[in-house]
């Protein structure tokens, strides 16, 4: 099984993320990795911290020579503001964090809880999934995570293959796929910045190239629908996740819901074998399992915890009414949130490619991938 644990608190010394069951055999650039962790500090709204780090990924085993051996892979990112130490306690829980119910959890501090629960130690998430798209590559699955909503104004997005719309995300200084309104999206920020408010939104994640039959129907907690949906909600401060259609589907009677399947033999030696729908309302998953359509995969945000003007809390030690805390933090981070959800969905895709076509090595999974093809082709 392909897997991943982390360890490491906001201001400790460092990040980790430990990957075990990783195939032997998959060339690692890990400026790759480097790449998404940049990403992941950047987009408008951000604060402070992001000028103070300066994520690189340290790979400290698995990998020879620029190659995975297929034995553990450790992944640092160290923290430059390490600082934990020297940081009092907080006082006052912050409404919407895990301050309260954390210290009562765990009968101690609230620095104890906030350390680790915050959104800082998706960076290695990030390096994970960054490390599993490199599994992805040479079967030619790709990955492209975008914002769609923020601060309650939708930003469609446009028609396009893969390459045109990272373009067009990459010119986005908000990660969408529609730059001009960048500008008025901005402003919006900016305005909550000026009100000591937050603002949340809503990302997209879609795969390409994905083969049939990744995932599997026949067990609950093995349906790739619901592992994507366990990793995304598993992101901080995600609150919901839709996958094609999604909630939508409810409000629709099923004509109007399920996609039509269409034969095109000419296209029968693409990873849907000629299988080809004129509507995508799935988001690419059926029962449980890949259906050889894009993977569409949506995840709602929810305004960061910290105010900068603190909602009304209660002093852990007086038990009086106070202002909640305050630590220094962004008035928006949902650019950042399409890069882990981007990352996060990248690694389950992944696990579901090695549990389907094994995972010692590349070269063996090739080689079953494309037996696979073969024998579905001819089915």
């Amino acid at each position: 099984m392909l897997r991943y644990w982390t360890a490491g608190e906001s201001h400790g010394q460092t990040l980790l993320a430990l990957v075990d069951g990783f195939p032997a055999g998959v060339p690692i650039d890990p400026s790759l990795i480097n790449v998404e962790l940049k990403r992941r500090q950047g987009g408008y709204g951000r604060g402070g911290r992001q000028r103070i780090e300066s994520d690189e990924v340290q790979i400290r085993s698995g990998i020879w020579r620029g190659t995975s051996i297929g034995s553990p892979v450790a992944l640092e990112v160290p923290n430059r503001d390490y600082k934990i130490e020297r940081m009092d306690d907080l006082p006052r829980p912050r409404p919407g964090h895990a301050d309260l119910t954390g210290s009562l959890k765990y009968l101690g501090s609230i620095r104890g809880v906030l350390e680790r629960s915050s959104a800082r130690e998706t960076a290695v998430r990030v390096a994970a999934g960054a490390l599993a798209k490199q599994l992805l590559t040479p079967f030619g699955i790709r990955t492209l995570g975008y914002v769609v909503e923020l601060g309650g104004e939708k930003i469609e997005p446009v028609e396009g293959d893969l390459d045109t719309l990272r373009k067009a995300r990459d010119a986005s200084e908000i990660y969408s796929l529609d730059p001009s309104r960048d500008a008025d999206i901005k402003k919006n920020i900016d305005a909550a910045r000026k009100a000591g408010d937050t603002l949340g939104g809503v990302m997209e994640v879609r795969v390409e190239g994905l083969p049939f039959g990744l995932g599997t129907h026949a067990q609950w907690d093995r349906k790739l629908d619901g592992r994507i949906a366990q990793a995304v909600m598993a992101v901080q401060a995600i609150k919901g996740v839709e996958i094609g259609m999604g909630f939508e589907a409810a409000r629709r009677p099923g004509s109007e819901v399920h996609d039509p399947i269409h034969y095109d033999e000419s296209k029968k030696d693409q990873p849907h074998l000629g299988y080809t729908r004129p509507t995508n309302n799935a988001g690419g998953l059926e029962g449980g399992m890949t259906n050889g359509m894009p993977l569409i995969v949506r995840a709602a945000k929810k305004p960061i915890s910290t105010l900068a003007k603190p909602l009304a809390s209660v002093n852990l030690d007086t038990k009086e009414p106070e202002e909640a805390s305050y630590e220094r933090s962004d008035v928006c981070a949902v650019s950042a949130a399409s890069v882990i959800v981007e990352n996060v969905v990248a690694f389950e895709v992944a696990r579901a490619l090695v549990e389907k076509f094994g995972g010692d090595s590349l070269q063996e999974m090739q080689a079953r991938y494309e037996l696979f093809q073969k024998m579905a082709r001819e089915r």
